[in-house]
């Protein structure tokens, strides 16, 4: 998501993430009930606290980043925690997990950090197992870190938590309550049966079966308990501390590792195979924690807000996520379908980086009631499809106005009509069926401003969608000269030829088929642009609206064009295909071209080539070559019966002119 730089703006939308955050967490911490999912939390948590460290003196006691959780409940006695249960900072990249290293390494004495401890991070609910001389004496909740709830006859219940250990003191063990995967499931499988209500999820099962007064409830629920600290008593490194669990009969995720400094690459690959993986694992997790191992170091370095400084937790690329829309465009699909497309910030979900989603329809719009401006949850439906899930309206800036349709597609669409049939949800372009469209677009991709591929006229076209032979562009590639042969038009020779022909279409300039693909309102000099700013066509796939507004003749509209055309699925599933079909468009950098920098404007008809011809030949050598007379101009080509307009502005102007005898010099100098 794109930083606030503006402090009243920044200031404003803190205030509305906390108050946002603050009722989330009371519900999930306190209540035990969840209004958004947690990856859609840290979401929201990760943008305010990248707004507090931007405007560090915004930050107030009352944040959430400056706490650790919800009140404990009344039901059960508050005890204070004689050392706090702090929670840790997240993190979501490999960079922010070097920025933290590196931060670090500048505050330790030699300044060189000689282990990390890992563990994979438990989705449960937090709790301290007190010891007295080897006996099991209470279970305290986090609560707010400070103080937490006495839980010790729910706890007691627990199977796999050792009523004595051979520890002999007072001994604190630290760790999570979760509900396994299978648990959870056969206890929602008996609540179908029984016509009750499910359950949400496997952690707010746990929190809620601990939190009951009866501790029969608890009992019957098969809870674990997944150590992850010893506090007491207080060994020199962390994974001596988790040997020391194992030997006292506690159970750990099995997951922990420690990694030396050297080797953090190591570190990185094993964070990426954990997030492979497990999705196997019998319990749910949503990232890694990273600790320094060495206690003294750990200890030392101490909290800063209400984490510490020597531990990080790595979240996982999350399901959910939240963004803000910044536009919604309508793209119009190859059967002439309108489809509404939301454009926002990027955001990574499900570790690839989303950019749009679709909006489906006119009524899906009106369901969600997304306008511009808007906080939304984007999720990836089947991990492949991102969607909008929600809106988050009490984040919605003042004045936002409802988003029209019709109005959108007036706008957007000013030479087109739209029609939405009785009992259906999609706008479709007034009169233009869907092979209208498909020979059109194959007409245009084939043309020689584009493609030129020969023998892919008007008639050819006709002939190759009518009979189901070309149902897309993709199947251009697909056609052989053995199909060809079983139609009327073609024999031996002709269908060799455009076979040939096709091929040959292959590897296409980049400008030329960003040309090609007919995106509306870019030509043949816009493709050529775009082509130099973007230099590949995936660089283009992922273009942001600020980037196309930095290109001199690109403005909203065009803008607009392009990004709605790569945020529709079709459009990407058409270039995927093409991609697998073996066409890959190259780019030639044009700065070092005889006319690089040049700008010309062709008026008359030309003897020796047709306009578009000798346009073509123009931009060969790196010229630009627009349709009407400004000071960037740098001449005029003048042919027979030139325009009496640009000849008046090129005089007024004292632009030059060529004659056709000077522009055929100027394309051998």
């Amino acid at each position: 998501m794109k930083m606030i730089n503006n402090k009243p703006e920044a200031e404003a939308r803190i205030k509305k993430l906390r108050e946002l955050i603050n009722d989330y967490r009371y519900h999930y911490h306190v209540l035990d009930e969840s209004i958004m999912s947690e990856a859609a939390a840290d979401s929201l948590k990760h943008e305010l606290s990248l707004l507090e460290e931007k405007f560090p003196d915004l930050i107030t006691p009352d944040s959430p980043t400056q706490r650790v959780a919800g009140k404990p409940l009344d039901k059960f006695k508050k005890v204070t925690h004689k050392e706090r249960m702090i929670s840790l900072a997240d993190v979501f990249s490999e960079e922010e997990i070097k920025d933290w290293i590196s931060r670090n390494e500048k505050l330790i004495p030699g300044g060189k950090i000689e282990e990390f401890f890992t563990d994979i991070k438990m989705d449960g609910l937090a709790c301290a197992l007190k010891y007295k001389d080897g006996l099991f004496s209470q279970a305290i909740t986090r609560g707010d870190g400070l103080v937490g709830e006495d839980v010790t006859n729910n706890v007691r219940t627990i199977e796999n938590i050792p009523l004595r250990i051979s520890e002999l003191g007072d001994v604190e063990v630290r760790g999570e309550i979760i509900l396994f995967k299978k648990d959870f499931a056969e206890i929602n499988a008996r609540q179908k049966k029984l016509g009750e209500k499910e359950f949400a999820n496997p952690r707010n099962l746990a929190a809620g079966s601990i939190r009951q007064l009866d501790p029969k409830i608890a009992a019957s629920r098969n809870l674990k308990f997944i150590a992850y600290d010893l506090v007491s008593p207080n060994l020199p490194k962390h994974s001596l501390a988790y040997e020391k669990l194992r030997a006292l009969g506690f159970r750990t995720s099995n997951e922990d590792k420690v990694f030396k400094t050297s080797e953090t690459k190591e570190l990185f690959d094993y964070i990426k195979n954990l997030d492979a993986y497990r999705k196997n694992l019998p319990f749910n997790t949503d990232g890694m924690v990273i600790k320094i191992n060495d206690r003294k170091i750990y200890q030392s370095l101490g909290i800063i807000g209400k984490t510490p400084r020597a531990a990080v937790a790595f979240k996982f690329p999350a399901e959910e996520s939240t963004t803000k829309v910044r536009d919604i465009v309508i793209s119009i699909g190859r059967t002439g379908a309108a489809t509404p497309v939301a454009i926002f910030d990027p955001v990574e979900i499900a570790g690839s980086i989303v950019r749009h989603a679709s909006l489906h329809n006119a009524d899906e719009i009106a369901r969600l009631d997304v306008r511009i401006g808007d906080t939304v949850i984007v999720y990836k439906a089947g991990d492949i499809i991102p969607q909008i899930k929600e809106v988050l309206v009490s984040l919605r800036p003042e004045k936002t106005e409802k988003f029209n349709y019709e109005t959108a597609l007036k706008t957007q669409y000013p030479e087109l009509e739209f029609e939405r049939p009785a009992g259906e949800v999609v706008y479709r372009v007034k009169g233009e069926t869907s092979d209208f469209i498909l020979k059109r677009s194959i007409e245009y991709y084939a043309s020689k401003s584009a493609l030129d591929i020969e023998g892919l006229g008007e008639k050819n076209v006709e002939l190759l969608v009518s009979t189901g032979l070309v149902k897309s562009l993709p199947d251009l590639y697909r056609l052989t000269k053995e199909k060809l042969l079983k139609l009327e038009r073609f024999a031996e020779v002709s269908a060799k030829k455009l076979v040939d022909n096709i091929e040959k279409s292959k590897t296409p300039p980049l400008a030329k088929f960003v040309t090609a693909l007919g995106i509306r309102h870019v030509g043949t000099q816009t493709a050529i642009s775009l082509a130099n700013r973007f230099k590949s066509i995936e660089n283009l796939k992922t273009a942001e609206k600020d980037d196309l507004l930095e290109i001199p003749d690109i403005g909203e509209v065009v803008a607009e064009s392009i990004l709605a055309f790569f945020a529709d699925e079709d459009n990407l599933k058409m270039l995927d295909e093409l991609t697998a079909l073996g066409l890959s468009p190259t780019f030639t950098d044009t700065s070092k071209l005889p006319l690089a920098g040049k700008s010309y404007i062709i008026s008359g008809t030309l003897e020796s080539y047709s306009r578009e011809a000798a346009e073509d030949e123009l931009r060969k050598l790196g010229a630009t070559v627009t349709s009407s007379v400004t000071k960037s101009t740098t001449a005029l080509i003048l042919g027979a019966k030139p325009g009496a307009s640009k000849l008046a502005k090129a005089e007024k102007l004292e632009i030059p002119t060529l004659s056709e005898s000077e522009f055929l010099a100027l394309l051998e100098s």
